[in-house]
């Protein structure tokens, strides 16, 4: 009997479980990007070689110390490894301690007391492999926890540089509006002096006017704009904002110029997301293992020793030891279905846990593409803006010496400033889409949002 007992907790170190082996599924996505894509990575991407602005690398900071977003992740970290240190506290013995003491009368025998302390020991021999499976399972969980926490960081710190630049943008929009606030004030008091002197119509008063007080509505506008800016940054950075941390409109060198990015096989499976998701399939695969295990006997060894007596002064004196010692095996006979429905139940989560780990990276290459379809053409676009904005100030200025001249009419002028506008805030809009985009970029192949 003794032999048996040393031997069987040898046997449960050494049992396998009977989870299915983990074999990673097959990528289901292309092997190359469907644009060409710049020079591969040779190191990590770190943010700060991209986002180049000091004020929004310290707004960057700020956030990252204090976003709620981002201490939700961190704490449930610390709840995952807690919950890991509970699953795998079962590979232990577990030793507990008692003391007891109990006083009684009856007529025949009068008053009777009793007093014991014991110490026991019970360990379940975990020769199946369920509570290992288990103590898995809540590892998994544990790393996938550190990767939504990186996750949550790539995208904290993304959307900080997004909400940064955006505000950038809309201060270089109002400064744009202030402009043409003051370009329509100027046509609108060339017409109001032409009109007195009769060579401006009441019609083109009318329409001076009405581009001059929609113009003020519109620097309105923008700096409504600008004020919701600053509540949403200062909502993400989770602390109030000084003047030393906004920008002063949209500078080209606030960004790196471009992002290098590897083939899909090297980014989207270290993505903090997808190996998140993988993570979960893991642990979906483990819980199989504990739910099979269930379907075997359980055995248990437990164990006492202590000390009885039925005077408190005497408990610990020799002579009134204790012991004993047993194993036990559990075996569930009938159970209406439950222990095989629970395999099926882990095997079904299993193959849920494979399909959200393929969208997983379906999601992520997608989120590549397109970033890289915007980056492919970007260039182009602000190009051709540019010469089209230019095109459009020489005929705003042309058309406005004709019309101080006589030589045209204010419809000429009207419609020469309001292309020379669209066409002003077009290249603002592209201008910050390529800041944006690398943001996207960013945020669709970083491995780590590590400072």
């Amino acid at each position: 009997m003794r032999k048996i007992v040393i031997a069987l907790p040898l046997l449960a170190l050494s049992a396998c479980t009977l989870a299915p082996k983990y074999v990673r599924p097959e990528a289901p996505v292309a092997t190359n990007w469907p644009v060409a894509t710049p020079e591969a990575a040779s190191a990590p991407i770190r943010w700060r070689d991209l986002f180049l602005d000091a004020r929004l690398q310290k707004t960057i900071d700020l956030a990252v110390g204090n976003n709620r977003d981002l201490r939700v992740a961190v704490l449930s970290i610390t709840r995952a490894r807690a919950q890991y240190g509970i699953a795998r506290a079962d590979l232990f013995p577990a030793l507990d301690g008692s003391l007891s003491g109990s006083k009684s009368h009856t007529p025949s025998a009068g008053d009777a007391q009793s007093y014991s302390a014991n110490l026991g020991l019970s360990w379940e021999l975990d020769l199946f492999g369920r509570v290992r499976s288990l103590n898995k399972a809540a590892l998994e969980n544990f790393f996938s926890a550190q990767e939504n926490r990186n996750a949550v960081q790539i995208s904290l710190i993304g959307d900080v540089a997004n909400a940064w630049l955006n505000l950038a943008a809309d201060q270089d929009a109002l400064k744009l509006a202030q402009q043409t606030l003051q370009a329509r004030k100027e046509s609108y008091d060339i017409a109001t002096g032409q009109a007195r002197i009769g060579t401006a119509s009441d019609l083109d008063l009318a329409q001076a006017r009405t581009e001059f007080e929609s113009a003020r509505q519109t620097v309105a506008q923008a700096q409504t704009a600008i004020d919701q800016d600053k509540a949403a940054l200062t909502l993400l950075v989770g602390a109030p904002l000084t003047d030393d941390l906004l920008p002063d409109g949209l500078s080209d060198t606030a960004v790196a110029a471009s992002l290098p990015v590897g083939l899909p096989s090297q980014v989207l499976l270290d993505r903090p997301d997808v190996l998140s998701a993988e993570h979960d399939l893991k642990a979906a695969n483990a819980d199989i293992g504990a739910a099979r295990a269930a379907l075997f006997p359980s055995i248990s060894l437990t164990g006492a020793t202590g000390s009885a007596s039925s005077a408190l002064g005497d408990l610990f004196k020799s002579g009134r030891n204790t012991w004993s010692y047993g194993t036990s095996v559990k075996q569930s006979i009938f159970a209406g279905g439950a222990n095989i429905n629970g395999v099926r139940s882990a095997t079904a989560s299993r193959d849920i846990a494979v399909a959200q780990y393929e969208k997983a990276i379906q999601s992520a290459f997608r989120d590549v593409s397109d970033a890289l379809a915007v980056r492919a053409r970007i260039d182009e676009r602000l190009d051709a803006q540019a010469q089209a904005t230019d095109a459009a100030a020489q005929a705003y200025r042309l058309s406005q010496a004709s019309y101080k001249a006589g030589a045209a009419s204010y419809l000429t002028l009207l419609d020469a400033q309001r292309t020379l506008y669209a066409a002003q805030q077009s290249l603002i809009s592209l201008r910050a889409l390529k800041a944006s985009n690398l943001v996207a970029l960013y945020q669709a192949v970083a491995d780590d949002g590590s400072l």
